[in-house]
Order: C-alpha cells, then structure tokens, then sequence
C-alpha cells in the first residue's frame, strides 16, 4: 500500500522534532558521564514516569500483544501482567533504595555490596552480557517488528525498513543522551497513546465490524474475551496464570521488569530529582504501563480475528511479504493497512516513535555498561569525562548495527520473548534478595547467571535431539528456576561472604532492612562497630505493595468491564480502585511525614 502525502508530512514533521530535541541538548548532555547518562541526577518523577512507559510501549508490543490474544485471548496476557509484582515492590521498596546507593550504573552496585576480584569481574562481564549481549537481542526483537510494520505498510525489505527506522534514533541518541530520550519520550508516548486509541476506535467501525457489540458477539472473539483462563483446562491454567504468579515475577530476569529493579528502570530511578521523585517515577510507570495502554492493543488484536481470522488469511492479503515472517504478531499491522489517510500518517508515526523510543532508551542504558562499566572501569580507569562521552556515542552505533543485523534472523517477538525469559529464569530471587540478605555475594550471582544460561542453552538447542520432544515451555520454566535457584544458594553458602568493611559501608549508605541482616549486624557490633539503621516500616511498604497491585488490576479490568457494557462490574472495581488510592495516599504521606 503506499501513504499519501498527508501521512508523509506527518512522519516526516515528527522525524525532523525528535532531530532538533537531540540537536538541542546535544551540548549539555555531552558536558559529563552524568550528563550523557543521568541527565545530571535531576529529573522530576512524571517526565522520568512518562519515560519509563514510554520505552516499554516499543514498537513490538503491540505484536507481542495481538500474538498473544490471538493464540491464548486476553487471558494470555497475564505472561506479562504478572510483572506488575515486580513493579510495585520496585516502586516502594527499591526505588528509594536505589536512588540512596548514589551509583551512576546499576552495574557500579556490584562493587559497592560485594568485595573482591570476584566484584570485579561480576561487573565487567554483566556489562557485556547485559550491555551488548542481552540489550542486542532485545533491539533486534524491537527492529523484528519494524521490519513486519514496514513490510506490510510500505512495502520494504527487511533491511531497508531497519536502516531507516534506525537513522535518526542513533542520531538523538548519541547526540542527546538520556536528556534527549527523556525529552523525547514525553512527546513520542503521547503520540502513541493518541495514535493506538485512534485507530482501535476506527477498527472497530469497520463494516466488516460493525461496531463493538458485533465485535464482542462474533464467533471468533467471543471465547477470548475472558480475564482468566479456562480453570478446567488445567495445561492454559497451569501455563498462562499459576506459573507468571507463582513462579514468574519474582525468580525471572527480564528488562523492564527485573525483580529487585535494575537495567533502564533503575538509570531512571537514579536520575531523579531525589528519593520521593525516584518512588514518584516508578509509580507513575506501573500505573500507565499496566492500566492505561493495553486495552487499545487488546481491541486491534480482537479486530483481526474478525478481519484475519487465519495466518493464510495474512498471507492472501499480503502476498508479496516474506513468507518466513508470517506470524500472528504480524495480524496488527495488517490491521493497520485499514486506516484512512492521516490518520495512518498519525498512528505510522506513534510506532515509529514508539520504536525510537525503546530503542533510544537500550543505545543509551547499553552504552553507559560499556562506557562507564567496562571501558572506565577496566580499559582506561583516568578517562576524561569527555572521552566517557564520546565511547558512549560511538557504542550507540555499534548497538544498533549489532541489533539490525541480529533483527534480520529472527521470526516472532512472542519466541525472542519466551527465550529471554528462560535465560533469566532463577536469577530474579538473587536480586530482590541481596537487598535483604547479606550472605548473598558475588558468587551468588555468578553462578546463578552461568547456571540459568546453560540450561536455556540445554532445553533451546539440546534436549529435544536427546529426547525426541521439547517439554512444555512453563516445564523448561520452573525445572530452570529450580536448578538455577539451588545452584546460587549452594555458592552462597559455600563461599565466603563479602568483606565486612564493603558491607558497613554498604548499609550505612543505602539503609537496608530486613531480617536478613540481623546476623550481620549481631557480627559487626561484637566489634562495637555501630550501623545506621533505617527508619524505613517493611509493613508499610509491603502494604503499600499490595495496594499497587490492587489499585492497578482493578483499574485494568474495571475498564474491560466498561468495555464489555458491564457498568455494574466496572462500577465495583473503580470504587476498590479508588479506595486503594485513598489507603495507599495515607499511609504513605503518614510515612513521609514521620521520617
């Protein structure tokens, strides 16, 4: 299909602000380490909230969503609504923690809470692991999904589509750094909001439609329709709610919703403004991430079963796209083609800037790994800031080379999803743990890095010619949580644990608490050593917790009720909804106001 020339002005419009926001920093952002990579240490929550969200609304997502309704319905979705655990014990437990350790990394945390060569090496290698190795192969995953959008819309080749998806991201980027992505993001999530809202109430107009109660009533997406999956069908039961909640949230690593915080949401964290700004930040984000955009995805997704109830149907509409590419994921910008102009131009332009934004947002996080924790640290420890600057600029090109020639080999986001999630899988206990139990060394986390790679390693490229037959994924799932999980707790307490003199720094600055300290604390004042103890409530923050989750599912699901037309049930969970905001407002100004 081709864009008329309305669409293109507006593509074009959007292209040439997001290269002026990049321009226009350019000479602050490159003044520091802390500038390119901080933004100097002091940016309000709701533009590091709105940041935050508007990485995770990647150009993928949409895919990754429509793939999963179509294949699990809307139930499938708790693969990742399970995550929000995760992001409220980040909002009120590590975000404050985070943002009082003063690093300029997370990476920089493994040297200030573990001692020695083993330290050392935790850092460098987490740098490339996660900096180049594990950040690559999430770009390409976002870069898979501009090659299926740009394939269906305009129709490019794969390589074209990543080159000029690619162009003007690294320039902002390595121009701007996180000021610039910050900047950035703020326009790009509103443009994506309008844009998704947009077209999921065009769509669902459609004559081939009819409207949303023809929508809800129609054969095809009737029997998706459900929050929860079918409790008779033990296997999706199992598969899609018991194991993201019992098992998932807490024991697998994954960016964006690393247990314990980390990666870019922790670089968000620690450039704000101050601790209760950090708390604000990561709030916000969980709120819009969860509650707020998934419902226009959800629809669009719905939609193609009406339109492209079948992938031969893709295929027939869409003969001339790579047959290899063919997938469920690909059913969202098919639906797109069905927009009218500019509006297209509109929501063309809110993928393009939801690409650029996730894809700014790993340059930028990844570079900071190799500049600041591997370059600096190892290579050339009396660097300028400067020179920091300018690796962290020429590691934002080879970023994203990497990405688009990775992006080129994979098929399916839903797939590149799943894998990472098995190679992250029984590391997640390590890190909400070693906040809050000071055996937990360096070696704990060596070993359940190593451990948890071979075993992805083993059930992805192994165990099938071994056996005949791959187990079911939530089988590989748990069976690597258990064996990673073993394997780390039998390090820790068969290593020494890290140096008391790191440790006695370690908590009079960030302020732990927790249990898991006692025994350390009972070690060191028998040498009448004194430690700062926080003046921090778990039970306030674990209720705090609680009432994140609670506020936020029933906000999510109180709006597919009104959806749906039961006002009734939307009533109900709005009201909970507010209640949870008003408990959740008390305590926490009662918490403030008491330190």
């Amino acid at each position: 299909m081709s864009l008329s020339t309305l669409d293109w002005i507006i593509i074009i419009s959007f292209f040439i602000v997001f290269a002026i926001i990049g321009i226009a920093v350019s000479k602050k952002s490159g003044k520091s380490a802390s500038e390119f990579f901080l933004s100097g240490r002091n940016m309000p929550w709701w533009l590091l909230g709105i940041s935050m969200v508007a990485t995770t609304f990647s150009a993928d997502t949409p895919n990754l969503v429509t793939d999963i309704v179509r294949q699990n319905g809307i139930s499938g979705n708790w693969v990742w609504w399970a995550f929000l655990l995760t992001g409220m014990l980040t909002v009120f437990v590590y975000a404050k923690l985070w943002r009082r350790s003063e690093v300029l990394t997370d990476l920089e945390f493994y040297e200030i809470r573990y001692s020695g060569k083993a330290a050392a090496f935790l850092r460098g290698f987490r740098a490339i692991y996660l900096g180049v190795f594990f950040n690559i192969m999430i770009m390409a995953s976002v870069c898979l999904a501009a090659i299926k959008i740009g394939g269906i819309l305009f129709g490019l080749a794969p390589w074209e589509c990543v080159l000029y998806a690619s162009i003007i991201t690294v320039i902002y980027s390595a121009l701007g750094g996180l000021r610039g992505v910050i900047f950035t993001d703020f326009l790009q999530f509103i443009v994506a909001m309008i844009g998704s809202i947009a077209a999921a109430y065009y769509l669902i107009n459609l004559p081939e439609v009819g409207g949303l109660s023809n929508l809800l009533a129609h054969e095809n997406v009737s029997p998706q329709l459900n929050f929860l999956p079918d409790f008779n069908d033990s296997n999706s039961l199992i598969t899609l709610l018991i194991i993201p909640l019992a098992v998932q949230w807490w024991s697998v690593w994954y960016p964006g919703a690393e247990p314990g915080g980390g990666g870019y949401i922790a670089q968000r964290m620690l450039s704000a403004k101050d601790e209760k700004n950090a708390v604000g930040a990561t709030l916000l984000f969980n709120i819009a991430h969860y509650a707020l955009r998934p419902w226009p995805w959800i629809l669009i997704a719905l939609i193609s079963l009406v339109i492209f109830p079948e992938l031969t149907s893709i295929q027939q509409a869409f003969p001339n796209v790579d047959s290899g590419i063919i997938g469920h994921d690909l059913a969202y910008p098919a639906m797109l083609t069905k927009l009218p102009a500019g509006l297209l131009g509109l929501v063309v332009a809110s993928l393009i800037a939801a690409f650029m934004s996730t894809i700014s947002t790993h340059l930028n996080w990844g570079s900071s790994y190799i500049a600041i924790d591997f370059y600096k640290r190892f290579m050339n420890p009396n660097a300028s800031e400067k020179k920091l600057v300018n690796v962290g600029r020429v590691s934002t090109i080879g970023l994203m080379l990497f990405a688009a020639l990775i992006a080129l080999a994979l098929e399916s986001a839903l797939s590149t999803f799943k894998i990472l999630l098995q190679i992250g899988a029984g590391t997640g206990l390590i890190f909400i743990l070693r906040w809050f139990w000071w055996r937990i060394n360096a070696y704990s986390e060596i070993t359940g890095m190593i451990v948890s790679f071979i075993i992805a390693l083993w059930f992805e490229f192994i165990h099938e010619h071994i056996f005949g037959s791959r187990l079911e994924g939530y089988q590989e799932l748990v069976i690597g949580v258990i064996l990673t999980t073993i394997s780390w707790v039998a390090a820790t307490l068969l290593t020494k644990p890290t140096e008391n003199e790191t440790l006695i720094k370690f908590y009079n600055k960030v302020k732990p608490f927790g249990t898991g300290w006692n025994g350390f604390k009972q070690k060191v004042r028998t040498d009448n050593i004194e430690l700062d103890d926080s003046s921090d409530k778990f039970t306030i923050d674990l209720a705090s917790m609680l009432l994140g989750v609670l506020l936020v599912y029933c906000s999510l699901f109180g709006t597919g009720y009104l959806i749906y037309g039961n006002l009734i049930g939307a009533l109900i969970l709005f009201t909970i909804t507010a209640v949870a905001v008003i408990v959740l407002l008390k305590i926490r100004r009662k918490d403030y106001s008491s330190k």
